[in-house]
């Protein structure tokens, strides 16, 4: 292949594995209702899923399909004792055929069989991802991968259930919904309206300390090679480019494979900003290794007609997302090609220890990021690449490659000062170039230069901060007077309707959450931080122990000091007793999680951990098991630089106890402030304990909040 920027054509090819079948691409849209016409609205809203599309009803639901087909036509839903739709990606369909004595014509025709036949525990056959929706006996089964790479969205009013593979589908509707989570399995009956959950149990550790470093290395080729293999279509295919580590791993071992595919990237260069690092260093990489290559390069105004697009797909208006989205679209959307299939280098970071906050515990770090992983950044991808005619397909997030990447030894993976360290000896075995095996990473937002230009566009608009113009560009929907009532009126009423009913306009939340609180400093400022990324805090949620010294709670200050909290904060309070008792209080965690959830329509929680793997993965667990998504914003802050920034918002400080060498008890009833900060700091650094108190070194109330929060 011959090296090519701005004017490559697709090139076709037919794939010749002696190991793998591939699948059929079927870029697909599932939904359903219980009213027909919203069905059909919901399909319409999908119509940039595919090219057809159906719908089918039962007695009392219908559901629909929109199927982009590019080797092949099996329409759906499909039906035998059942009915399914279903948006999946079976790798061993054809194997599963030789097994069973089926003889299917695709991927989904299968997944119905292994339903048909084995229920639930038939998906634990299945090597691929999915997310579907299977009638049968006047019961709806919603289920995904349990990674969460195919999305499904939800309603949770008691009437008119329904579903999408879209949140903008149902928004658009004025359908108040929330993600299924992928450790969740949904069981509806379409006859009394109950909804069921299954809870599905996810990775674990499993390290293996015999293995040595070489050995390791040598087993991440050969699944990685297998993983890769396995998502090569028999069409065209793409890879996302930057030439760092994780693209080109995939290109050297694409080019391993003797597969043909197109590389695209995509940057930005406006005013007085240098050239996009990750285009130039693309081109260079591109021409060194034979990598056919289309690198697009955006203006600031495409950047500004852009943004309120993405922000609708995606339905958010985080910074990350939508600047990472940003060379993902725009690569993709300006490309010569279509109907591709397109690889990515997502989840790496996850499995190798590849972000600088993945500290201490590695393996536990990376775990709760694989756990996160459909929130932050799988549901962006699915939709962008959809939006663009594109499948996404992911090798790192293989199953057995995760499964082996939780054997791996910490000290494997962080390694004399380099993140990644065996997937990078990984990378020498696949002939990736030295100088890209071991380069540093740069995240794809500012190596292409697009998180220059949103924080451009928002100093053009007089906005405070980057996050402040995103929010803006987010549509309004039509709520109560009460910002916590918690339910989102349709937004087809007639104006008649929403002055009697007392409605109002505002800015679409990206999800609605209940904090953890435990009244003092971290967990307020969690709340403070998740509030500005236009998230709305359904109700406060405070675990009152019985035990003053678990691990897991504070319970030393008054119930009246949270309940004042609560009330200058306008939100409700949840109240959840717990005896303390270690690990029974997890219990009691979870039922003040289901009540929020229930009572408050929350669909996350955010907690206010800093520094403390054991109390953050305990979280993660339970609410998991809620269907909860979880969000840390201030997990491994640098401490001091925390503490400066809690005083610069607004935040009144008190000091209640202190417990700690160097801290005297003139400190206790202290609020911290410009004048004290700098020697409070300096006397942690002195007597080397925790600035932030993670340590107990020392106990905080928050006295008062920043003006923008009450």
């Amino acid at each position: 292949m011959n090296p090519v920027t701005n004017t490559s054509s697709s090139s076709q090819f037919f794939g010749d594995s002696k190991v793998f079948t591939y699948p059929d691409i079927n870029m697909c849209g599932i939904t359903g209702a219980e009213n027909t016409e919203t069905a059909k609205a919901l399909n319409n809203h999908l119509s940039h899923r595919g090219s057809s599309c159906k719908i089918s009803t039962t007695e009392n639901f219908a559901i629909g399909h929109y199927l982009h087909s590019v080797i092949g036509e099996l329409q759906q839903p499909i039906k035998e004792k059942g009915l399914l739709t279903a948006n999946c990606e079976i790798y061993n369909w054809k194997e599963l055929n030789k097994k069973h004595g089926w003889k299917t014509e695709n991927d989904a025709e299968t997944l119905l069989k292994i339903l048909e036949k084995k229920g639930l525990e038939g998906l634990e056959e299945i090597d691929g991802i999915y997310a579907f929706a299977y009638i049968k006996d006047n019961e709806i089964i919603l289920a995904r991968d349990i990674l969460g790479v195919n999305p499904i969205w939800y309603t949770e009013e008691e009437e008119n259930f329904a579903f999408a593979s879209e949140k903008q589908a149902m928004e658009k509707e004025g359908l108040e919904c929330r993600e299924l989570h992928p450790r969740q399995i949904l069981r509806y009956n379409t006859e009394t309206g109950e909804k069921k959950f299954e809870h599905r149990e996810f990775f674990e550790i499993d390290v293996d300390q015999e293995k040595n470093i070489e050995q390791a290395s040598e087993e991440i080729k050969e699944k990685f090679m297998d993983a890769v293999e396995k998502r090569v279509p028999e069409g065209d295919l793409g890879l996302l480019f930057s030439g760092g580590l994780d693209s080109t791993l995939i290109a050297a071992t694409l080019q391993e494979l003797g597969k043909d595919f197109t590389a695209y990237t995509a940057g930005i260069q406006h005013g007085n900003v240098n050239t996009p690092r990750d285009m130039d260093w693309a081109g260079e990489i591109a021409e060194e290794m034979g990598i056919e290559l289309e690198a697009y390069e955006a203006d600031l105004e495409e950047v500004e007609e852009t943004l309120p697009m993405l922000v609708d797909w995606i339905s958010s208006t985080s910074v990350v997302k939508n600047g990472v989205a940003l060379p993902f679209h725009m690569a993709l959307k300006n490309s010569r090609d279509s109907q591709q299939v397109i690889m990515s280098g997502l989840g790496s970071e996850q499995l190798y220890a590849g972000y600088y906050r993945q500290q201490g515990y590695l393996n536990k770090e990376c775990l709760s990021g694989l756990r996160s992983l459909f929130e932050n950044d799988l549901y962006r991808d699915n939709v962008v690449s959809f939006r663009n005619g594109r499948e996404i397909r992911l090798p790192f997030l293989d199953h057995d490659l995760i499964r082996h990447a939780l054997t791996i030894p910490e000290d494997y993976k962080v390694k004399d000062d380099y993140r990644k360290y065996v997937l990078r000896k990984t990378a020498e075995k696949l002939g990736v170039p030295e100088k890209v095996a071991w380069r540093g990473k740069t995240a794809a937002q500012y190596g292409s230069n697009f998180d220059k230009a949103i924080d451009r566009l928002s100093r053009d608009k007089e906005f405070e901060h980057k996050q402040q113009y995103l929010n803006s560009l987010r549509k309004s929907e039509i709520s109560t007077d009460s910002r916590n009532s918690g339910k989102v009126s349709s937004l087809k009423k007639s104006e008649p309707e929403k002055k009697a009913e007392g409605l109002s306009l505002r800015k679409k939340p990206n999800n609605r959450i209940v904090a953890l609180t435990s009244g003092g400093k971290d967990s307020n400022a969690a709340i403070y931080r998740i509030e500005r990324r236009n998230n709305e805090i359904s109700c406060l949620l405070t675990l009152r122990s019985e035990n003053k010294d678990s691990y897991m709670f504070d319970s030393k200050k008054e119930d009246s000091v949270i309940e004042n909290q609560a009330s200058k904060l306008d939100l409700p309070l949840v109240i959840q007793k717990t005896d303390g008792e270690k690990e029974k209080e997890l219990e009691d965690l979870r039922q003040g999680l289901e009540t929020a959830k229930e009572k408050f329509d929350a669909e996350g929680v955010v907690a206010g951990a800093l520094a403390s793997t054991y109390q953050r993965d305990r979280i993660d667990k339970v609410a998991e098991q809620v269907g909860l998504k979880v969000f840390t914003p201030l997990w491994q802050e640098d401490q001091p630089r925390y503490m400066r920034w809690l005083i610069r918002e607004g935040f009144e400080v008190e000091i209640t106890s202190v417990a700690a060498r160097g801290l005297e008890e003139r400190w206790e009833g202290t609020v911290l402030d410009e004048q004290n900060i700098d020697e409070f700091l300096e006397l942690a650094e002195e007597y080397r304990f925790n600035s932030a108190g993670e340590g107990g070194e020392y106990e905080t109330v928050i006295r008062d909040f920043p003006g923008n929060m009450v």
